[in-house]
């Protein structure tokens, strides 16, 4: 299996001016696995079919379609999105359970391709995930940050909750050695390595999903349980989502 990265970028998703168009500055140099971008002229429907869709337009989700829940934010371009793409907004509301998952509410894309079949998607969630207090549920911690968390759900690095620009992800998996790595800039500056290559477990199978995950309150059954809100409207803009072939060290910067 070979060493791959998960490149990605969020716009925290607040009320603001309309923004100047800009396109974004940086260069894919590494083969592409799984490609997450959005076309430019993609339609809100197109998230419903397999045909025009960048992502599995069943999964996850609740009864509405992704037609009905995403979203085309009026922001600049992330740094790998070119003029050939735009971004993408996740929303979540009161209906947003997915099967019979009563304590959730979420909304995860996958990439199309990514098959469950032990290639190079297989270790990772990227979650917007949220509790009543902002807070991973049942831990303190910062509630204005992005964390990364390794597969045993440890916190291996945060940073502060960006609400002006973008602010940019990668994380490499390496399948032989067992570690993982974390690369961050914000805007349109280059990644830089934020950590050192990490020990992680990376064995097994799973998908990718890009999304939110709105955790309950007063529950230790959190899948199913608890309390949640009503009225919930809340959204994560993502932006340059793509998995690529880390083999020889190679990540987009």
């Amino acid at each position: 299996m070979v060493p791959s990265a998960l490149l990605f970028g969020l716009f925290a998703s607040v009320a603001f001016a309309r923004l100047p168009c800009q396109q974004g500055t940086g260069t894919v140099k590494c083969p592409i696995v799984l490609d997450g971008r959005v076309p430019v002229d993609t339609e809100l429907f197109d998230f419903d079919s397999d045909a025009t869709s960048p992502f599995n337009p069943d999964y996850i989700r609740g009864p509405e379609k992704f037609s009905e829940t995403l979203l085309f934010p009026e922001v600049p371009n992330s740094r790998f999105d070119d003029e050939r793409y735009k971004s993408v907004e996740v929303t979540i509301n009161d209906q947003s359970i997915f099967q019979s998952q009563e304590g959730f509410r979420r909304i995860g894309l996958q990439i199309q391709g990514d098959e469950n079949i032990g290639g190079p998607g297989t270790v990772g969630n990227v979650w917007h995930e949220t509790s009543a207090t902002g807070t991973i549920i049942g831990r303190p911690g910062n509630e204005n940050t992005f964390k990364i968390l390794n597969r045993q759900n440890i916190e291996v690095w945060s940073t502060p909750i960006n609400h002006e620009d973008w602010q940019n992800f990668a994380v490499t998996l390496d399948f032989n050695k067992n570690t993982l790595q974390v690369y961050y800039s914000i805007g349109h500056a280059p990644l830089e390595a934020v950590t050192s290559p990490l020990s992680n477990n990376n064995a097994g199978q799973g998908q990718y999903q890009i999304g939110i995950l709105k955790k309950p309150t007063g529950t230790d059954d959190v899948v199913n349980g608890g309390y949640q809100e009503t009225g919930i409207d809340e959204g994560q803009i993502y932006g340059g989502i793509f998995l690529e072939d880390s083999t020889d060290g190679c990540v987009s910067l």
